[in-house]
């Protein structure tokens, strides 16, 4: 069914519509009431837009008043835009760039590590003090001697900052595929054994070129200079002071039947590397021998060491 379309619409006249007072969508007093459309009496007008024409009446074309002609190639005219400089004051002033928020923690530049030199002896009358000197210390001793106790006391019990490397802990950072030398030395535990004893020597330069003093425990034999001592030289420096620490054969293996693990050798492997180690004798070498000695009173011998190393450098 169609509609019919009757004739269009006047225009508004004033005077006509709502009564005066009322709203055309009843709003309360204080509700915005919604915006009319655009062209019709009190609509915004955008910014730039021409001003709205009157409407006008849909006339059949025969009743339509007739248009100037228009010249093809005549465009409508243009209107020059004039644009007005600012004064420059009127301009707003440039911001100056922001600085980034500190953060909480900045990036602290280290130095590298360097290798390590032989610590000056004071000039002062006495004895130097290795408790208050960045010192790099390695001690040596076959298993059951107790290096790592007194390492970790001596390291506890200083007044300057200081590192214990075992040597152990960071051949055991090898989980999958560790050599274990209980099981047979071989190529592939003297592999990690030696990765164990750069990998300790780089955190040892890199401690002590922070100020922080280390302290290193390994086996070492006097009979394999070149990969004992000689390596170790080499990832630290010539500054590194040796001690061997060499109680007698019975304490050795009583400590080493308290081990578990991996830890724990058999009685005959102690017994052989504790024959090893009496090559020491005679080396030149610092040797303690704590066989009376609980681990307070070794820490104690060991600064005493110390001292006497420092005024007088043994040649290794």
């Amino acid at each position: 069914m169609q509609h019919a379309v009757g004739a269009p619409l006047p225009p508004h006249q004033p005077g006509q519509g709502p009564a005066a007072g009322w709203s055309p969508a009843g709003q309360y007093p204080g509700q915005q009431g919604p915006a009319p459309a655009p062209g019709f009496a009190g609509a915004p007008v955008p910014p730039g837009a021409p001003p709205a024409q009157a409407p006008q009446h849909h006339l059949p074309p025969h009743q339509m008043p007739p248009q100037p002609p228009r010249h093809p190639s005549a465009a409508p005219p243009q209107h020059p835009t004039v644009q007005h400089p600012q004064h420059p004051s009127a301009q707003p002033p440039p911001h100056p760039p922001v600085p980034p928020a500190p953060e909480t923690t900045g990036h602290v530049q280290l130095p590298p590590g360097v290798s390590v030199t032989m610590p000056t002896p004071p000039h002062a009358t006495g004895a130097p003090d290795p408790a208050a000197t960045t010192l790099a210390v390695l001690l040596i001793g076959p298993a059951g001697a107790g290096k790592t106790s007194v390492a970790k006391y001596w390291a506890d019990h200083r007044r300057v900052p200081t590192a214990h490397i075992s040597l152990d802990d960071v051949r055991e950072w090898v989980r999958s595929g560790f050599a274990d030398p209980q099981s047979g030395w071989n190529d592939h535990s003297e592999a990690q054994y030696r990765l164990a004893r750069r990998t300790c020597g780089f955190a040892a330069r890199n401690f002590l070129a922070n100020g922080i003093s280390c302290i290193l425990d390994d086996a070492v034999f006097p009979d394999r200079p070149v990969v004992g001592l000689g390596g170790w030289k080499r990832h630290v420096g010539p500054g590194l002071l040796p001690v061997v620490l060499l109680p007698g054969l019975e304490v050795v293996l009583e400590r080493n039947a308290e081990r578990s693990g991996n830890r724990r050798l058999s009685d005959e492997e102690v017994a052989r590397i504790h024959g090893r180690m009496a090559g020491w004798y005679g080396s030149g070498l610092p040797i303690i021998d704590n066989s009376q000695l609980d681990v307070a009173a070794t820490a104690h011998v060991l600064d005493e060491v110390l001292a006497r190393a420092i005024a007088s450098p043994p040649q290794w």
